[in-house]
């Protein structure tokens, strides 16, 4: 049986910026929301920010990031976790693609794969910070979807076949060997971010997984618009020539506080009563959602802990 025949599985985010990100912080949430039988833990990816940006930010309503401008950096909170836990699936929710080497990245990853037992997701995505692509001297921005396609290749080649060669129009290496390759075959599960449909696309030809943001404007996606989004996913797929039931389906599904409404007024999915989140829950997994994954951070690590908590003893005995 695969893995995505078994029951709804939970994921939740690990603090990277403000006062709850450090070495207590994210270890004290990692390890109990392991305890607590959850599937994976997501640490997001951002490396500088400017002073002002004029980049909008596609899951707020005043498209702003709500950020002060400070970020643990992802493969460093990767190797922390990996050390502290021992049944955590790790996430990168998502890595930006272009901001970093292939070839390095490729290594890290691979490395990481081993020293966790084979407990890396790669999450991608292509970025939307302008300034921090110039900050970075990374590739050009409006050349970034081609050059995460590029990338998502080399990793590929990289994690299976030593010695290798490469010719892209980004990137080129001849002869070489990038060892050892990861501990998960054929390599570490890539899940692609976005819902877009260069998003779709890309999953569709490079993806294991698709991992949607479910707060698009600062509303949740509702299922009928999930079910449309995996229709058209699934005819890539299948164009590619790839078995879409092999996708993991990967959403991130913002928890609300009790009686706040939706922008038409009714109430929002993921809010309500822990009755009303477990029909959510179910209403997800019956358009086809392998994984949901919650973003529990508080302003202390006490108030991240014990939303954790609530969520496991209220809400999943009444999914499971």
């Amino acid at each position: 049986m695969s893995e995505n025949a078994n029951p709804m599985r939970y994921g939740f985010y690990l603090p990277t910026r403000g006062p709850t990100a450090t070495r207590d912080g994210v270890l004290a949430l990692a390890r109990e929301g392991e305890r607590l039988g959850l599937h994976s833990a997501m640490i997001a990816d951002h490396i500088v920010f400017p002073v002002e940006s004029d980049s909008a930010y596609p899951y707020t309503l005043d498209r702003k990031h709500p950020s002060g401008g400070d970020a643990l950096e992802t493969f460093s909170i990767l190797g922390v976790v990996a050390g502290a836990t021992e049944k955590l699936r790790l996430v990168t929710s998502v890595l930006v693609l272009p901001y970093r080497n292939p070839v390095l990245t490729a290594k890290m990853v691979a490395s990481l794969d081993i020293l966790s037992g084979g407990r890396v997701t790669l999450g991608v995505g292509v970025g939307w910070l302008k300034e921090e692509f110039e900050a970075l001297d990374s590739p050009d921005f409006d050349r970034r979807g081609a050059v995460s396609d590029e990338w998502l290749t080399i990793f590929k080649q990289l994690w299976t076949n030593s010695p290798a060669s490469f010719a892209g129009q980004f990137y080129s290496y001849n002869d070489i060997r990038c060892e050892p390759l990861p501990l998960q075959k054929p390599h570490p599960p890539i899940w692609v971010g976005g819902h877009s449909r260069a998003a779709l696309r890309r999953t569709a030809r490079y993806g294991n997984g698709w991992h949607p943001v479910g707060a698009v404007a600062a509303s949740p996606l509702p299922p009928e618009e999930m079910r449309a989004h995996l229709a058209t996913l699934k005819q890539m797929t299948e164009a590619e020539g790839r078995d879409f039931a092999a996708l993991t389906i990967s959403y991130k599904a913002p928890l609300y506080d009790t009686g706040i409404p939706d922008r038409d007024g009714a109430r929002r999915s993921f809010s309500g009563s822990a009755q009303d989140i477990a029909g959510d829950i179910r209403s997800f997994a019956a358009t086809g959602v392998h994984e949901l994954i919650f973003d529990f951070r508080g302003q202390s690590t006490a108030e991240s802990i014990e939303r954790l908590q609530r969520f496991a003893a209220e809400v999943m005995p009444l999914v499971d």
